[in-house]
């Protein structure tokens, strides 16, 4: 007598059959609405490891919106709102600068556009000529994360606080972080590995706040 039991298909556990769903799962897209190849890089290194679902982060394509916020928050709204309503897909956005106490905030929201010619050099250069001859060298890396989807909208504040260098060192990183030591490092931010930034920078910091609600939103679209 043959025995029908051995012969059946194996039947899965609802756990098992849960966990395969999830690694077939289809990556939620998520757009990165900067042109900015750093800084996708960062955010990827950051963002990914904290979230509970399969994402993709795609850049965005379209033509880059006027920044004319007051605030990191505003202009971080301002990109990921045009990347959203661009594609229709979540999207998220950071805005970011160096606030330097010496110089009442500056260059603050105006770090990208801090000199005429707008490079990391020329505007590392005249940050080190402006703060000549100060004895206040207290700064800090300020970011706004903004996520935008047809649910709402969200930002969040990451600050790292350090003081600038009179000299650039370091060929890490980008941006003004040759000239940026970071309160508790050794040496400056562009001396740190891409993994080190990543867990230590104004954007992970922000990024970690954020983190959350896009955890929400994903655990809620799969629903």
């Amino acid at each position: 007598m043959t025995d029908d039991i051995a012969n059946e298909p194996a039947v899965e556990s609802d756990e098992a059959l849960d966990e395969v769903s999830d690694s077939e799962a289809e990556p939620t897209v998520i757009i990165v609405a900067t042109h900015n190849e750093h800084k996708i890089g960062e955010i990827a290194r950051t963002l990914l490891p904290l979230l509970g679902k399969p994402v993709e982060l795609r850049p965005t394509t379209g033509k880059p919106p006027k920044e004319d916020g007051t605030t990191f928050a505003e202009n971080a709204l301002i990109k990921a709102r045009a990347a959203f309503a661009e594609t229709g897909l979540p999207s998220i956005s950071d805005d970011s600068g160096i606030c330097v106490d010496a110089l009442n905030g500056e260059p603050g929201i105006r770090s990208a556009r801090y000199t005429s010619a707008g490079t990391d050099e020329a505007n590392r250069n005249a940050l080190v000529e402006a703060m000549k001859g100060e004895k206040d060298r207290t700064a800090k890396f300020v970011c706004a994360v903004a996520f935008v989807t047809a649910e709402g909208e969200r930002v969040e504040i990451g600050e790292w606080p350090g003081k600038i260098r009179a000299a650039a060192k370091g060929v890490g990183g980008f941006g003004y972080d040759p000239i940026f030591a970071p309160d508790g490092v050794p040496g400056t931010a562009a001396e740190l590995s891409p993994t080190e930034k990543a867990a230590l920078s104004h954007r992970a910091r922000a990024i970690g706040q954020i983190a959350p609600a896009i955890n929400h939103f994903l655990n809620h679209r799969a629903n």
